[in-house]
């Protein structure tokens, strides 16, 4: 096998799921004849002595959560060693990394770049040098380049059984984690994906993807979580990819994310994604105030979120919300109607008590900045944070805020029913308006409805 010296590819994170990027990098590699390691620091230690032995440090970086794990990792490669960090958020914060923590960055697109970045090194060619490779003395490369997708490789990264499982009906599933698509043709000022693709999506030929959930059954898997952004940014594609997966594998169920948006547009769709094995859908409700998803140019409203829930559950699947109750648009009053919705819905259970904390993250380059309008709650951009800072105009969301995180971050260490946490963040909300809540702690009436036992989201 050929090699710059020893390759290492570190994922940090990936919610909880086996690294998909890894694995696409993995597979990039082996094919051009590289024999890259691979290590994923959410769930092994790191490994000083194979950092030690490493002259190429790939460190994947696709959300805020895998970069501050990233650079502490970056921090102890040795100084021989040439350290690159790939994926969105490595684009979004690459001055930063540049000049602190790395080398070189890659954009989100990055099998191409790191696969000829490798070839750089070993040919003693500059990495300046290599398109979609961004180095202190080089420009930002494209976005995207034509490459020919492999199947991802999983050979040598933890098995899935490490990783988060299915939980349904009292018994722990493992979970598959593939993308049929990258990118989004949407532009939600809040998502990450915008400033990196903007309105671009890509996706995965179906043939890589099968073959990827192929390998994943045969370890084990018997449920696939799809990790696109959007599932059905490409419907036609997407219900192909659910409609040969039940051919194939009849009992494998699976997930996936879908807009609010979507849901209502292709709502004729979703009985066959029932058919076809699909038990829940996420999807980023975000806030119950038109207002906030103004401000966020969600593409739905809140009267929208009820129709799109009916529409889930008549074709037989569960809806799972994702929520951004903390932004500078909010309001004091559109907290305590996030609790008062889930339980009038039949919400409770489907959403992880987490999400009712979640805070709006602004990093460099964010489309939360573009625009001319006025900012007052805008802070200072801190590089080491990976993002700016700010400061809701209400002192009380800030101060609601830090007691929900702690609340919700304590009833997950110590692993209570979730449905005690809700209550609890429940008469928080409604405290903090100083009208405490009278309703009583939610009652479980049917089994728990299935889900991921990785709750985290960020």
């Amino acid at each position: 096998m050929r090699g710059p010296g020893e390759i290492l590819l570190v994922s940090c994170y990936e919610l909880g799921h086996q690294p998909v990027a890894i694995a696409t990098a993995l597979a990039e590699l082996r094919r051009a004849g590289f024999d890259p390691a691979a290590m994923d620091v959410s769930v092994d230690r790191l490994d000083e002595e194979a950092l030690g032995r490493a002259r190429l440090v790939a460190v994947s970086v696709p959300m805020h959560t895998a970069l501050r794990l990233g650079v502490r990792v970056a921090d102890r490669a040795p100084e021989s060693a040439h350290v690159s960090f790939f994926g969105i958020y490595a684009e979004l914060n690459a001055a930063h990394l540049l000049a602190r923590h790395a080398d070189s960055v890659i954009g989100a697109e990055s099998d191409g770049p790191l696969r000829a970045l490798a070839e750089a090194l070993e040919a003693g060619r500059p990495p300046e040098s290599v398109g979609g490779v961004r180095t202190a003395a080089a420009v930002p490369g494209a976005v995207t380049q034509k490459i020919r997708p492999s199947v991802p490789s999983r050979a040598g990264l933890p098995v899935l059984d490490r990783y988060a499982k299915l939980e349904i009906g009292g018994e722990l599933r493992p979970v598959a984690s593939v993308e049929a698509s990258r990118g989004c043709k949407h532009l939600c000022r809040h998502c990450p994906i915008v400033p990196v693709y903007r309105g671009r999506f890509v996706a995965v030929p179906r043939e890589v993807v099968l073959a990827d959930i192929e390998q994943q059954v045969a370890a084990g898997a018997r449920h696939v979580t799809f990790g696109d952004p959007d599932f059905l940014n490409g419907p036609t594609h997407a219900v192909r990819i659910a409609r040969e997966l039940h051919e194939r594998w009849p009992e494998l169920t699976f997930d996936a994310t879908i807009k609010v948006e979507h849901l209502l547009l292709h709502r004729d769709l979703l009985p066959e994604l029932a058919r076809n094995g699909c038990l829940f859908i996420v999807s980023a409700v975000e806030s119950l105030s038109d207002r906030v998803l103004l401000a966020l140019r969600k593409g739905h409203t809140a009267a929208e979120v009820p129709e799109a829930l009916r529409a889930v559950r008549e074709a037989g699947i569960d809806l799972r919300p994702t929520l951004l109750p903390y932004t500078p648009w909010t309001e004091l009053s559109d907290l305590p109607a996030l609790f008062e919705f889930a339980e009038r819905h039949d919400l409770v259970d489907q959403i992880d008590p987490v999400q009712y904390t979640l805070r709006l993250l602004i990093p460099p380059g964010s489309a939360v900045l573009e625009g001319d309008e006025p900012r007052p709650w805008l802070g200072t951009l801190e590089p080491d944070q990976f993002g700016w800072t700010w400061t809701h105009p209400d002192p009380r969301v800030d101060d609601l805020w830090r007691l929900s995180s702690r609340l919700a971050a304590r009833g997950a260490e110590q692993g209570e029913d979730p449905l005690a946490t809700f209550a609890a963040l429940r008469d928080l909300a409604f405290g903090a308006l100083g009208r405490p809540s009278s309703a009583a702690r939610p009652v479980r009436k049917r089994g728990k409805p299935p889900r991921l036992t990785e709750p985290w989201f960020c």
